[in-house]
């Protein structure tokens, strides 16, 4: 099969084909999905992978109280959705991620305000980064400061092949990074290059950040990030979903536990998958020569 890539257009059917994997999506046009700046969209034709989209074309993403509260509702209902299998952090416009806070917004802000916003950031991230599933950001466009903290809260990063914009440039603007990016960056990269990138404000390009360690993924010339992100996600979600909710959670404690509590946690994660249906089909498809059909049961 020829890999054929389509870009993505508001309201139309996308397709994307390689040896290994296809999707198809269709991005709705109803004026009750796209009012919202933030939403869920279930992948068409790839069950268990849901985008999560930010819809502020106008001012490329830019969080405002508005996207930020949205966020949070598409946030807590992924929470609890089992049929959520993979979540995609990406942009409905082409060429897009997400610019940081909306300054505009911000001059006509109260401090009792903003530090309500900042309050209501930290929140979002903090749900985005303990959610169950394994998640994945798609950056097509500049990911800056609070944009970039949005992208660092997933598990897997992924950058369009042109992008030109991914930082954390608040010290150039009198402030520091005010949604984890001090923290989450540190703990990616190491402190060096956390205050390399903070100190100087710098901006990556796509093959830097990827370099850097800031990202995990660039896509190739003819796709972009989402469709690269797609066929990530497309593998991902081909395993069984209570194993990767379970690895995912043993993996992001590893980091506050030494390692023989570490080891205790991962092998009570491990025995509590012992008897699911998931494992069983796993059995009983290696037996038969067959690709397993998980259910999260």
């Amino acid at each position: 099969m020829n890999s054929v890539a389509l870009k993505i257009s508001r309201g139309h059917l996308i397709r994307f084909a390689s040896p290994w994997t296809n999707f198809c999506t269709k991005r709705s046009n109803s004026t009750s999905v796209n009012s919202r700046q933030a939403f869920l969209e279930p992948l068409e034709c790839q069950a268990g992978i849901t985008c999560l989209s930010l819809n502020r074309p106008q001012s490329k993403n830019a969080i405002s109280t508005t996207l930020l509260k949205e966020l949070i509702q598409s946030l807590d209902t992924a929470q609890f959705d089992k049929s959520i299998r993979v979540l995609i952090l990406r942009s409905t416009t082409t060429g897009s991620f997400c610019a940081g806070a909306d300054l505009i917004e911000r001059r006509s802000m109260s401090q009792v305000q903003v530090a309500r916003f900042l309050s209501d950031l930290r929140v979002a991230l903090g749900k985005l980064e303990t959610l169950p599933m394994p998640t994945i950001a798609a950056i097509d466009g500049p990911a800056l400061g609070g944009g970039l903290e949005l992208g660092l809260a997933c598990d897997l990063r992924v950058a369009g092949r042109n992008v030109t914009k991914i930082g954390l440039p608040e010290t150039a603007l009198g402030i520091i990074p005010g949604a984890g990016g001090t923290q989450r960056a540190t703990r990616l990269v190491g402190p060096a290059r956390a205050k390399d990138l903070i100190f100087t404000a710098r901006m990556l390009s796509a093959t830097e950040a990827l370099e850097w360690g800031l990202v995990d993924y660039i896509s190739s010339p003819e796709s972009d990030a989402f469709e690269r992100a797609v066929q990530l996600a497309s593998q991902i979600s081909n395993n069984a979903p209570l194993a990767l909710r379970a690895a995912k959670q043993a993996i992001s404690r590893s980091e506050d536990l030494a390692l023989e509590p570490g080891l205790d946690f991962e092998r009570a994660s491990y025995e509590a998958l012992l008897s699911t249906q998931d494992r069983m089909e796993a059995l009983v498809a290696f037996k038969e020569k067959r690709r397993p059909v998980f259910k999260g049961e």
